[in-house]
C-alpha cells in the first residue's frame, strides 16, 4: 500500500529543486508549466516558502532560492561527516596521511570532515573549515573533475583559459605544492550523490603521490558515496 503523502508539500519542494537547477530564476508562469498547475498555486506555493526565507523574488518577479537554504545547509554537514568517518578513517590509517571529505561551498571547496592517521611520526595539518579556490588543490580539481572540468596547472594557462574540457572520466587527481609547499595531494570526485558536489582526498608531506594512492582514494570515495545515498 502506497504511504499517503502531502501534495503540497511535494509541490514546494519540487519549486525548491527547479529553483536550485538555474541561476537565473523562473518566472511563476514557468514554475506553473513546469509543475503542471495553474498561477494561483504557484502564487500560494512561493508566498509559502519566502515566509521562510527559503524562497526570494527579484524585482523583475522571478523566483530564486532564498538565504534560508543556507541555514539548512549547514545542519547538514555534521549529517555528512558522520557519514563519511569511517571510509576517511580506513583511508587515513592506509596510507598514512590525512583524509578529507570536500564539499563545494560557492566558488570555493571547504573542508567538513578531516581524519588525521595514528601511526605516522608526522602528517599535513588539514583543518575541518579549510577553505581554498576550486582550480586550486587536489580536493578542488577532483570537484571540477567531477563536472566534466580540469583546470590546467600553475604555469600550463593557456590564452582560451585555464580550464580544458574532458570526455573521458577522470577517477582522480593529483598535485604538488598548490596550497602548501612541499604537500602533495591526491582526490577523487564523488559521483552519483544527488545534490552534493565533493570529493574525497588525502594530503601528505612528499615529492609525488605514491603509484597505490589514487586508486586507494577513488575507492574510499566510491565508499562514501555509497554512504551518503
Amino acid at each position: 500500500m502506497t504511504a499517503e503523502t502531502s501534495q503540497t508539500l511535494d509541490r514546494g519542494l519540487r519549486v525548491l529543486k527547479l529553483l536550485a537547477d538555474t541561476d537565473h530564476g523562473l518566472t511563476v508562469t514557468e514554475l506553473a508549466t513546469k509543475l503542471g498547475v495553474n498561477r494561483t498555486v504557484v502564487y500560494r506555493l512561493l508566498a509559502t516558502l519566502e515566509q521562510h526565507a527559503l524562497v526570494r523574488r527579484d524585482l523583475g518577479g522571478r523566483a530564486r532560492v532564498g538565504l534560508g537554504v543556507l541555514g539548512l545547509a549547514h545542519q547538514v554537514h555534521p549529517l555528512l561527516r558522520e557519514a563519511a568517518l569511517p571510509a576517511l578513517r580506513s583511508l587515513a590509517e592506509d596510507i598514512g596521511a590525512t583524509a578529507h571529505l570536500t564539499l563545494v561551498d560557492g566558488t570555493e571547496a571547504l573542508a567538513v570532515a578531516v581524519v588525521e592517521p595514528t601511526w605516522t611520526d608526522y602528517h599535513v595539518a588539514y583543518r575541518t573549515g579549510f577553505r581554498h579556490p576550486l582550480d586550486r588543490g587536489a580536493a578542488g580539481r577532483a570537484i571540477l573533475a567531477g563536472r566534466g572540468v580540469l583546470p590546467r596547472t600553475p604555469g600550463q594557462e593557456h590564452a582560451e583559459g585555464a580550464e580544458e574540457r574532458h570526455t573521458e572520466p577522470v577517477r582522480y587527481v593529483l598535485t604538488h605544492g598548490e596550497l602548501e609547499a612541499g604537500a602533495s595531494g591526491a582526490a577523487a570526485p564523488l559521483i552519483g550523490v544527488t545534490g552534493i558536489e565533493g570529493s574525497v582526498g588525502v594530503v601528505m608531506l612528499a615529492e609525488a603521490v605514491p603509484e597505490r594512492v589514487g586508486p586507494r582514494v577513488v575507492e574510499a570515495a566510491t565508499e562514501v558515496a555509497d554512504a551518503l545515498r
